[in-house]
């Protein structure tokens, strides 16, 4: 069965989602503080998404979010908030999480959102072995690594599904829309934003001068280009 964490300091809340995620069919970790969600994910290292609160009584989501990408680039990450302000949800992104639920929420969404991240964690499991080489970059698509003149560089799911889709399309403008459908799926109701984010990381990681891209373009008005 599938593991999702739920890191959430509120009991209600916490037993509200535990109870959907059961009947969606998944195996729920709960957690109530910072310091037992790294614990539990250390002790359960087949799970494959974590749901964070950014208020906590210890610490908040952001650090939890950190000190998980620091050891695992895989894991898929929701950030659940009940505030509303634009930097919460960039801050989130910023620090690694693939995506943000805000409070409140209905079961629905929140299971679209795991499910979608699902997907994607196994999206090429079957996939053959095959290479993607431009410019100075090989991306395994078996393994899901990607390196730059022969040094790895660790992607989260979310960045590794967005250079895949530069890297297939190669010279060609992707709007937000193509980006967001293609890698978050069609039903995904979430802001446009959350590109610009992660392109942003990708950026911080392969680009040589992040103030002049040469990489991963803009085309003003529209969206993004692969040049490598």
């Amino acid at each position: 069965m599938k593991k999702v964490l739920i890191l959430e300091d509120e009991v209600n809340i916490r037993s509200f989602v535990v109870i959907n995620l059961k009947r969606a069919g998944y195996e729920a970790i709960e957690a109530g503080t910072g310091e037992e969600a790294l614990r539990k994910i250390n002790e359960n290292p087949d799970i494959g998404v974590a749901i964070l609160d950014i208020m906590l009584p210890d610490t908040d989501g952001f650090e939890v979010c950190r000190s998980i990408r620091a050891n695992n680039k895989q894991m898929g990450i929701i950030m659940l908030t009940a505030r509303t302000q634009e930097m919460d949800k960039v801050t989130g992104l910023m620090t690694g999480a693939d995506d943000y639920v805000t409070k409140p929420f209905s079961p629905a969404e929140l299971t679209a959102r795991i499910d979608a991240l699902y997907r994607r964690i196994g999206g090429d499991s079957m996939a053959a072995s095959e290479l993607l080489t431009q410019g100075p970059f090989v991306m395994n698509i078996r393994n899901h690594t990607l390196e730059k003149s022969g040094n790895r560089i660790r992607l989260t799911q979310v960045e590794y599904s967005i250079l895949k889709l530069f890297m297939q399309n190669p010279g060609r403008a992707l709007s937000r829309e193509d980006i967001l459908s293609a890698v978050w799926g069609r039903e995904y109701e979430g802001e446009l934003k959350i590109v610009d984010v992660n392109i942003r990381r990708l950026r911080i990681k392969i680009e040589d001068d992040t103030a002049n891209p040469i990489y991963i373009t803009t085309v003003w008005g529209f969206g993004y280009k692969w040049g490598a």
